[in-house]
Formats: C-alpha cells, structure tokens, sequence
C-alpha cells in the first residue's frame, strides 16, 4: 500500500482518481457494523412485532440500495457496475449485527459501497426503532476484508 493520499492531487486538490488504465478484475470488500439496542427492542425485532414493520428485511433492502446509490453520496467514488451485494442483518445478544459483502467485475474496488451498505442498514434500524431506543447507537462500522486489483487480498 502506498502512503500517497490518491484522492489529492500535486495542488493539494481533491480530485476522482483517473483509474481508465487498470485492468479489470473480480474485487470483493465485506464491511460489519453493529446497532447496540436495548433488550426489549432487540426482542421485538426478533419476533417481527416491531410496530414499523419487518426492521432486519427493511435494513437488508436499504443497505443494498445505499450500496448501490455510493457514489450519490461520496464525491469522488467512481460509479460501478456491481455484480453482488449481500447484506446480512443478525439479532445478536446486544444489537443487530450487519455484514455486507459486495462483488463487481471492474478497474477500482467496491470497500465505499460495503461500508455505505453498512451504514444505511444501520441507520435504517435506526429509523426503524428511535421511538422505542433513544439510545440505540451505530458501533464498529469497518472493512473486514477486500481483494482483488494491484493491492490483493487483506484481512482484518
């Protein structure tokens, strides 16, 4: 990995990074993230009754949205054409575990779109049970995991 912001050119300038002579490859990201939630939500979540509706398959159908609506929201993320994306939300002891894993064919790699995916679930859950947890928070949102182009496979 280079120590080189390439999001900033010799001006010191924000700029898209021009990435037209890369080869094409398969590249993948997995980004998680958490909602800390009280018990009493937690368990209404689980057994479908929260009074919104289905919170896991809104925040399924939200972070594959976010994914794709990436470079909507981040100014310099090139717009891709991506083949996959999975988003797996999870009741855990705590909260609501999120994983998503994004897949494309193309010349840079898809970690913004993973975490945008995160996130949007995430605050989807948010959406979904503030009336019910004030203090329900988004933790630990990050890459897992990402391969494929010139810097290869890295793990967490």
């Amino acid at each position: 990995m280079s120590d080189a912001l390439t999001h900033i050119n010799a001006k010191g300038e924000a700029h898209m990074v021009d990435v037209s002579d890369r080869d094409v490859t398969v590249r993948t990201a997995l980004a998680t993230g958490k909602v800390l939630l009280s018990p009493k939500v937690l368990a209404l979540i689980a057994d479908g009754t929260a009074p919104k509706g289905d919170v896991l398959a809104t925040a399924r159908i939200a972070g594959i949205l976010g994914a794709k609506k990436t470079p909507e929201l981040i100014p310099l993320c090139h717009p891709l054409a991506i083949s996959k994306i999975t988003v797996d939300c999870d009741v855990a002891q705590d909260g609501v575990k999120i994983s998503a894993f994004v897949k494309i064919a193309d010349k840079t790699g898809v970690e913004m779109e993973a975490l945008t995916a995160v996130s949007i679930a995430a605050l989807t859950i948010i959406d979904m049970v503030k009336a019910l947890d004030p203090h329900a928070s988004i933790v630990d949102v990050r890459v897992e995991e990402k391969d494929g182009g010139r810097s290869g496979a890295w793990k967490r």
